[in-house]
């Protein structure tokens, strides 16, 4: 009886132990388990010979032939000024618009392209007199394909048909084609390496009007330091290519989402939109 309790409570014992996470058996004697590891792997290195290293192939004799187009980073080992460089060869060799976006769809140098489901690469009349370029695609544009579809697209549709216009005569289109992870902003790499791409998508496209929303499209774009409190409404002059356009810094239509009272700020901005579209400015 005795024994058949003490084997018991031993067995309820180990339950507790392996419960509370003790699931290693010691004995009485102490046992130095660094001393044993290291003695472990110089026995497996004396049975594995050294390999000899492999001696280096010479070098090629340099010639007069032009070089080949430089490849595509990967976006795993890729440095960000390597990506960029690629970025601004390949946006360079587009000529229109449709070649512009299939090369974005191939390229494999930004990491966020990884992460995304689809290229929001634009929406719109790209022969529209007004571009409109945001941040960067949220969830619902990563799902669609499209930039300003989810409820911040929707409030902008909202905006746009408040001085008459709507997707047939605007062009729309991000500084980042792809959604960053958890709609996080896009980090300063991550916007130089997509920059060439989204000027380029300007210069093609060549509208009257270059509408900036929010802070990253200005600061990036018009090179403005401060915020877009301080910029919206602003008129500047953007270089697309040999062409100067007049740009607009405005509201991003998220951030009037989160703070409605905004939206009279946004007014104004719609206003002296429409005048300059209607030659009144």
């Amino acid at each position: 009886m005795t024994a058949a309790f003490d084997r018991d409570a031993a067995l309820a014992l180990l339950d507790f132990y392996v419960g509370a996470g003790v699931d290693l058996a010691l004995d009485e004697t102490p046992h130095d388990r660094f001393t044993e590891g290291l003695a472990r792997r110089e026995a497996a290195q004396a049975r594995s010979p050294v390999a000899e290293p492999r001696p280096l192939p010479p070098l090629e004799p340099l010639t007069g032939r032009p070089e080949a187009p430089r490849p595509v980073p990967k976006a795993a080992t890729a440095a960000p000024e390597e990506a960029a460089l690629a970025a601004r060869e390949l946006a360079r060799g587009a000529a229109t618009l449709q070649e512009l976006e299939a090369i974005v769809a191939a390229f494999e140098g930004c990491a966020l392209k990884v992460s995304a489901k689809s290229l929001a690469f634009a929406d719109g009349n790209p022969n529209g007199r007004v571009m409109l370029v945001g941040e960067a695609p949220g969830g619902e544009e990563d799902r669609v394909g499209k930039p300003f579809v989810g409820r911040a697209g929707q409030l902008l549709d909202r905006m746009l048909g408040s001085i008459g216009l709507d997707r047939s005569q605007v062009y729309i289109a991000n500084i980042v084609p792809w959604r960053p992870p958890g709609n996080r902003t896009p980090t300063p790499q991550e916007i130089a390496i997509c920059l060439p791409f989204i000027t380029r998508q300007i210069e093609l496209a060549a509208p009257e009007v270059l509408v900036c929303l929010g802070g990253p499209s200005t600061q990036t774009l018009l090179g403005s330091k401060d915020g877009i409190l301080r910029t919206r409404g602003g008129w500047f002059s953007y270089q697309a290519g040999a062409r100067e356009i007049r740009a607009l810094a405005c509201l991003h239509p998220a951030y009037l989402l989160r703070q409605p009272l905004q939206k009279r700020l946004a007014w104004r901005d719609l206003l002296a939109l429409k005048r300059v579209l209607d030659g009144r400015e």
